[in-house]
């Protein structure tokens, strides 16, 4: 009979249990275990003893620390030997060297019991490292994967954020990197996808798949549940609009077709097509191309009247001017949290940018009405940008522009829209505006409940189809429709001859 160096029979018993901890150790490497401290834990339990693994400065990696012999453990983590036993005190120790995942780096396992290594147990310590060395490398290879993700994601929304205040130079730059060729493109589609936060990034993952890694896909950095893409030539569309019929919930708006530098201002189309999306059956909407106010008004006189109105931030140094204009476009857009997110910077500064830009312009921003009268301003001087003014034979003001034939047509026949529904949603709206969207003022002008107010103001959006209760572009063009059709008073814009900050007037207009 064939003995063994403990001088145990090699019985089929024998080898029975050796096969059922090899097959025990083994099922830690399947994609459901994959835990170091299991491992070590069963490694504990199978051999009745205290397991630690450490890192070659003595921390901890994972298991209780025991006293050690440190002139036995320097010498298995430099190299000098890749094993080492101890025993004293009534204790056995085994030191085994674990190679690290980390360039030059090694660990030691120590495992300390109060009865000897037999060759059973030295084969399950050898064994298990083999193991530990192959989970620690998954580890650090999914912690790079992890973060070359992230890295991606923080590149995806730095360029998101150059287009946003319309540096399309940097954009590209910084791009080209990693996807060349990815906005060498004189136009571009928005498209936001809304879905639950918990399915965003599924959906991402899924949206960069869609559009072949040929567009840019951004987790929206202000609303937890939106995925941002922005299509060179709108190539993938379609791709998108089948991608969300396939995920129950989801949302889909788009813009129209935009020039690259645009990229804010098709974003916000995008956010208003999303809320007509979500009344339709098939839960996808693209930006109509309706009649927007500033079409109806003479192109030379809006354009006059916007250099006029803005003239005051004609001193700032021009990166400071055009910093203050793209905060401002995006903080009229959408709440200064979001804007924050938006451009990567902190409320505060948005705030503090938008109340600089007020008092150059003697503007009061929580009214309604004249942050839709900046608002058309700041997107005709986006729209005309290159253009030189025009020229009136007098200083235009706002109710000139507000008071042609076409425009006030356009403003009427849009808010007889609400006149069909038995409730006073005209009127409540009317209300809600003039409190400068705020539901409890304007519940105390009408006698009625805060939430009436909501109910009302929610229920004229699928109406007028536009998106009101958020801050946007869709808002202003209500808003100005009420001053059109004389339902709302005349902005207060102090459109006369104003001081810049360096405490000098305005020299007059010469026509």
């Amino acid at each position: 009979m064939a003995g063994r160096d403990d001088g145990k029979p090699l019985t089929d018993e024998a080898d029975g249990a050796d096969s059922l901890w090899a097959q025990e150790l083994l099922g830690h490497l399947r994609p459901t275990g994959g835990d170091l401290r299991r491992v070590l834990d069963w490694l504990a339990d199978t051999l009745d003893a205290t397991v630690s693994l450490r890192d070659d400065t003595g921390a901890p990696l994972d298991g209780p620390l025991t006293p050690l012999d440190e002139t036995l453990v320097a010498a298995v983590t430099s190299g000098r030997l890749a094993s080492a036993a101890w025993e004293g005190e009534g204790r056995f120790v085994r030191l085994i060297r674990v190679e690290l995942p980390r360039p030059a780096s090694s660990g030691v396992l120590a495992v300390t019991r109060t009865s000897p290594f037999d060759r059973r147990a030295s084969a399950i310590v050898t064994h298990t490292v083999g193991v530990l060395e192959l989970l620690l490398r998954a580890r650090e290879t999914a912690a790079t994967g992890h973060r070359l993700a992230r890295a991606t994601a923080d590149l995806r929304l730095a360029i998101l954020q150059l287009l946003m205040v319309e540096d399309t130079v940097a954009a590209r730059r910084v791009a080209a990197g990693l996807w060349p060729g990815l906005l060498d493109t004189d136009t571009a589609c928005v498209y936001v996808v809304e879905t639950g936060p918990e399915d965003r990034d599924r959906l991402a993952a899924a949206c960069v798949a869609a559009t072949d890694d040929q567009a840019l896909v951004v987790r929206c950095p202000a609303m937890d549940g939106h995925v941002i893409v922005v299509v060179p030539n709108d190539t993938a569309g379609r791709a998108l609009r089948a991608l969300c019929h396939r995920y129950a919930g989801a949302v889909l708006g788009g813009s129209a077709l935009q020039s690259l530098a645009r990229t804010a201002t098709a974003y916000g189309q995008a956010v208003s097509a999303l809320a007509v999306a979500r009344f339709r059956p098939d839960r996808t909407a693209v930006y109509a191309e309706r009649t927007h106010p500033e079409r109806l008004m003479d192109p030379e006189v809006l354009r006059t009247w916007t250099t006029r109105l803005l003239r005051p931030l004609d001193s700032l140094p021009h990166h400071t001017r055009a910093e203050l204009l793209a905060t401002t476009r995006l903080g009229l857009e959408f709440t200064a949290v979001n804007a924050a997110k938006v451009l990567g910077v902190s409320r505060n500064t948005v705030r503090a940018r938008m109340e600089r830009v007020e008092n150059l312009l003697r503007a009061d921003f929580s009214d309604l009405t004249v942050r839709a009268a900046v608002h058309l301003a700041l997107h005709t001087q986006v729209a005309t940008a290159g253009h030189l003014p025009g020229s009136a034979e007098a200083p235009v003001r706002l109710g000139e522009l507000l008071g042609g034939p076409a425009l006030r047509v356009w403003a009427r026949e849009l808010l007889a829209r609400l006149d069909s529904d038995g409730r006073d949603l005209r009127g409540t709206l009317r209300a809600w505006i003039a409190a400068g969207g705020n539901a409890e003022r304007a519940a105390q002008l009408l006698g009625v409940h805060a939430q009436t107010v909501r109910e009302h103001v929610r229920s004229a959006e699928p109406v007028l189809e536009r998106q009101l209760l958020a801050a946007g572009s869709d808002l202003y063009e209500v808003v100005l429709a009420h001053v059109a059709a004389g339902d709302l008073d005349q902005p207060d814009l102090h459109e006369s001859p104003q001081r810049t900050e360096s405490g000098h007037p305005d020299p007059p207009v010469h026509r």
